[in-house]
């Protein structure tokens, strides 16, 4: 191993952002003189070989293209090309369903009442597949080839994820009515087995432009108390096709991440026969149960002690020491990333500096 130098702390120069998303995300993160990069370390804890330091949620860069209509109309735009004002947020999806962005919450939805699909039996008939060679992808070339010069682990996220997309046709009630009503069942195989299709393609055409490190598939699967449905019906109709994806990242020699807000603990070994590498719980989830049980298959995210924006740096260094102290002995068999998104950059540095220490 690697023995760590406080010379890593030095700051190098910054690491590219996006610009867009209306600017509510958008931070400035400096580029530290690591010995191997957060791309390389990230790589190292999926596969369990040794990373040098806890991975934090600044280890990672993620673009989610205007080129994909999914973006524009969930108010998830997050690329190089000029922000996004509310105004332009919303509209028709890939599918053409329309969305309705909602400023005070920062997102859109399908307005209920009116799905364009009430029974799954015909949507060859009235789901219209997008063709996804006609996108925009030289714009998302020009706009977004920039970014290839990331050190960070760099990934795509699709939105309206396999369940997601099938709530926007049906609305929420249908929708998982249809996964558990017989005579519906084989339509919504066959749909997701289309809709499988169609994320392969994605990934090709972006795969042509970009070099990813993986991809992040959102897909909301449970509430604040519970999952939306059964660890039966999660193997039978959803898992299936998630692990077909899954296993075409893998093939592309790209990580898998599932984003899946709400209490899924009881999902998450659907998630583990799918393959997926990664997924960061909500706080309502037991997440050292899960590590204990999971941790060696699936990566998750676990949030550190909170810290006072005023606190001493002695209470941020006291406080790090004792997180990384926590975990260190068993971060290599299973890792996990560092959920730093609102953090004090203090305390993420921190926690690299003790974690390097600690896995040296």
């Amino acid at each position: 191993m690697i023995p760590y130098s406080d010379d890593e702390l030095k700051v190098i120069g910054e690491h590219i952002n996006t610009k867009s998303f209306g600017g509510r995300f958008t931070f400035k993160t400096p580029k530290y003189n690591t010995p191997i990069t957060p791309k390389e370390n990230v790589a190292l804890c999926v596969k369990r070989e040794k990373p040098l330091w806890f991975p934090s949620s600044s280890d990672f860069l993620n673009i989610e293209s205007r080129t994909n209509l999914d973006h524009v109309a969930r108010a998830e735009v997050m690329d190089m090309g000029p922000p996004y004002n509310d105004e332009d947020k919303g509209g028709k999806d890939l599918f053409g369903v329309e969305w309705v962005y909602v400023p005070t919450v920062g997102g859109s939805m399908v307005q209920p009442g009116n799905p364009i699909l009430e029974d799954v039996n015909d949507w060859p008939e009235i789901i219209k597949f997008p063709d996804i060679d006609a996108l925009n992808w030289e714009e998302c070339r020009e706009l977004n080839s920039c970014m290839n010069e990331t050190t960070r682990s760099f990934y795509v996220t699709f939105q309206n994820g396999i369940f997601e997309r099938l709530i926007s046709f049906m609305d929420f009630e249908g929708a998982a009515l249809a996964l558990i009503d017989d005579d519906q069942k084989d339509a919504v195989h066959a749909l997701f087995s289309k809709l499988v299709d169609m994320y392969k393609s994605l990934i090709d055409h972006y795969l042509d432009i970009l070099n990813l490190d993986g991809v992040l598939f959102h897909d909301d699967w449970g509430s604040q108390r519970a999952p939306f449905f059964s660890l039966d019906v999660c193997m039978e109709m959803v898992a299936p096709y998630l692990k077909q994806i899954a296993d075409y990242c893998h093939e592309k020699g790209m990580w898998f991440q599932q984003h899946s807000c709400g209490k899924n603990e009881l999902l998450v070994p659907a998630m583990v026969y799918a393959g997926v590498d990664m997924w960061q719980p909500q706080t309502m989830n037991d997440v050292e149960m899960l590590r204990e049980k999971y941790g060696d298959k699936i990566m998750f995210s676990i949030a550190p002690p909170s810290v006072p924006r005023d606190a001493s740096d002695e209470v941020i260094e006291k406080t790090a020491k004792e997180f990384v102290d926590k975990y260190a002995p068993t971060f290599a068999e299973k890792p996990f990333m560092v959920s730093t998104f609102f953090a004090d950059p203090r305390f993420t540095q921190a926690i690299y500096k003790y974690s390097r220490i600690a896995l040296s």
